[in-house]
């Protein structure tokens, strides 16, 4: 690593700073290995299948992993081994990962209070064709200045890759030694706008259970910017008081060395420029130190003698492996080498064959180490408010997570055997007299055999459905748990009504506790389970009959001095604001914004009295927004629910804000205080 030009001055300058957090968005990473001992990697909290550190992707996660924090005075020196490191172990070898389970991984990391997030990995897509939770976690991301690193990808054209062509993301692309891009690396526009190349070929990297080797790829070169990136948020940590990921990922652009080539099309493989180490250190001490208060929400607190950055509290398929192996792993079985990537369909990603097949030294050739420059800090304990774990911890000691999920109910069978079993159960369909089979994929046909048998309720697999897409396995347990399952049939039926029925449902609210497990379901996806153990929260209901009833509610006396022009415009007002969350800012529900965010839309009658006011006033919704609200109680976890309102006849006119709070710190999250309102420029 030290052969990067320009690294071995920034290392006589600072090998990172615990307060600066780096998360490595991978497969299972082998902290025991001999370069990443001692590092103190943590392991995100989040509902990952079990790690196995003998599969490609636990391969992969270790070698990014040895290339950011590996300790240098062990066999791979790392380029930010005194950053705070924490795995995300996202990209498991039991699942293909898909972007929903990136857009959650994301979310996961950004929640722990990292500055960097480094994605070794992507799907071969335009930024438009990205989903919307991905989009979405990537932006909040930004918004909460997070720098968010991911490769341009190893296919080897004039293409872009998701997450690193949206906007936002640092892209890295892969060159070699001299400079010249590797034949494998992408340089579509998406990854131009905001991409630079980093060196990425035969990069030293550690193999799970022990050894070396070398690795090629835009993976390998991801990690060394983020690991300069975490370096450069430490100098200016140590230099001006507070740090800034944003502002660094655009000075590593701005810093960048263009193609001097003079040809458009030669020079579109060298995205926005070349890594320029000496210019962008070069660029940050010739500053001079700024005396502004620490970036909001990257203040630093002590922890057990040390600082960290508190947390926030806020099927297409992904390949997880942007890289290729250039050298046999020693002593691991050389089948670990060349990953048995599959592909599957038109979303799957398609990793790059291998280009670069030279042969690197192993372990045994390698001189020894040298001492380190600077001794990386002790192991790091977070507190269990910031989401993470040491990596060998115990994950039944993990502090289970609370979920205020919404969407559609649905139901699953996991195998071909469950799904016989009800065959043969269900009773036959009399269809003009003549009895035909059971089908148990017809709801109809399964809500008339639950209510007959309400104990069959528990084999299904009951799920929570962004549009079609399965989000979570919902288990009811506990001794109320016969009353959850009787809950979950009667929606699934009311489901099944005519949209105009007042009993019709189409959304439902979940409360529950993430217990860290996850369920293969029929179609191979793997979802995390959600924990209810009451019905209180469990709420189910259409956008139409929830906007009728709240309109119908009225506004409270106390604040009758504004009137909505008629009933009419009321509930459209509501029904509007129900589908913005429903659909533009539809989430997870894991974070505890989104939490308020859910909330809000489930008791829309706190929403009503501001919908109300704002109608009278002739103005219409322009925005939502969830902050952390300045007006908590001891041990809360309150955020702002903000609604911003404009005049669409006078653009002159002030905006009006209308802001109320939500304590998201139980499982049923509430409301407290007042709404208060002000005009805004």
């Amino acid at each position: 690593m030290s052969a990067v030009a320009g690294l071995e001055r920034l290392w006589r300058l600072t090998t990172g700073d615990r307060r600066v957090g780096v998360a490595v968005i991978d497969g299972a990473v082998d902290d025991g290995h001999a370069a990443l001992a001692g590092a103190g990697i943590m392991r995100a909290r989040g509902d990952w299948p079990a790690e196995d550190l003998t599969g490609v992707k636990a391969a992969h996660g270790t070698a990014v992993a040895s290339v950011l924090f590996g300790r240098h005075d062990g066999p791979v020196p790392g380029v930010a081994p005194g950053c705070r490191a924490v795995s995300v172990p996202a990209f498991c070898d039991q699942r293909r990962t898909s972007q929903l389970d990136l857009a959650r991984a994301i979310e996961t990391a950004a929640d722990t209070g990292v500055h960097v997030i480094n994605i070794s990995g992507g799907q071969l897509a335009a930024a438009e064709e990205a989903e919307a939770l991905l989009t979405r976690a990537v932006r909040q991301c930004t918004e909460q200045g997070v720098l968010v690193v991911a490769a341009a990808g190893n296919d080897g054209c004039r293409c872009d890759h998701v997450p690193a062509a949206l906007p936002g993301v640092l892209a890295v692309g892969a060159c070699d030694d001299a400079g010249r891009p590797l034949p494998i690396s992408n340089f579509g526009p998406g990854n131009s706008r905001r991409g630079l190349l980093a060196p990425g070929h035969d990069v030293l990297v550690a193999v799970p259970g022990g050894g070396t080797t070398r690795m090629s790829g835009t993976s390998l070169a991801t990690p060394i910017v983020s690991g300069v990136a975490a370096l450069l948020l430490s100098l200016q940590l140590s230099r001006e008081g507070r740090c800034d990921p944003i502002a660094v990922g655009d000075l590593l652009l701005k810093t960048a060395d263009p193609c001097d080539l003079g040809q458009a099309g030669a020079c579109a493989r060298y995205l926005a420029g070349t890594l320029n180490i000496t210019k962008a250190v070069n660029a940050m001490t010739s500053t001079p130190p700024a005396t502004s208060d620490p970036t909001p929400g990257r203040e630093t607190i002590a922890v057990s003698g040390t600082e960290q950055a508190p947390p926030y509290t806020g099927e297409p398929v992904l390949s997880g492996c942007d890289c290729t192996p250039t050298s046999a792993p020693a002593p691991a079985p050389a089948a670990q080498a060349t990953p048995p990537y599959e592909t599957a369909g038109p979303q799957t990603a398609t990793p790059s064959a291998p280009a670069h097949t030279a042969a690197g030294p192993q372990m045994a050739d390698l001189p020894a180490p040298a001492a380190p420059l600077v001794a990386p800090a002790a192991p790091l304990v977070a507190p269990a408010a910031a989401g993470v774990l040491p990596s060998g911890e115990d994950a039944g000691t993990q502090v289970r997570r609370l979920v205020y999920a919404l969407g559609g109910l649905g139901y699953d069978f996991g195998t071909e055997a469950r799904r016989d079993t009800f065959k043969q159960l269900m009773p036959p369909v009399d269809v003009d007299g003549v009895p035909l089979p059971a089908n148990p994929y017809d709801p109809r046909q399964m809500v008339d055999y639950l209510t007959a048998n309400p104990s069959e309720a528990r084999p299904l697999i009951w799920t929570l459905n962004l549009d079609l897409t399965p989000i979570y396995a919902i288990e009811p347990v506990s001794g109320y748990a016969p009353g959850v399952y009787e809950r979950l049939v009667e929606f699934l039926a009311r489901q099944l009504l005519a949209d105009d029925s007042t009993d019709f449902v189409d959304r439902v609210s979940v409360p529950g506790r993430l217990p860290g497990r996850t369920v293969k379901l029929f179609s191979g996806q793997v979802v995390p389970v959600v924990e209810i153990d009451l019905n209180r929260g469990l709420y189910g209901w259409s956008v139409a009959s929830l906007a009728h009833a709240v309109a119908d509610c009225g506004v409270p006396e106390h604040n009758q001095r504004v009137h909505p022009r008629d009933d009419g415009d009321l509930q459209d007002a509501v029904a509007d604001f129900l589908t913005r969350i429903y659909y533009d800012l539809r989430n997870f529900g894991a974070t505890s914004r989104d939490r308020a965010l859910n909330f809000a839309a489930t008791n829309a009658v706190q929403a009503r009295e501001t919908l109300a006011q704002a109608l009278g006033r002739g103005m219409a919704l322009q925005d939502i927004d969830v902050e952390k609200s300045p007006y908590a109680r001891p041990d809360s976890d309150c955020w702002d629910v903000k609604l911003r309102f404009f005049d669409p006849d006078n653009s002159r006119r002030a905006k009006r804000v209308y802001r109320f709070t939500i304590d998201v710190k139980d499982v049923l999250p509430v409301t407290i205080g007042e709404v208060r309102s002000w005009p805004e420029a």
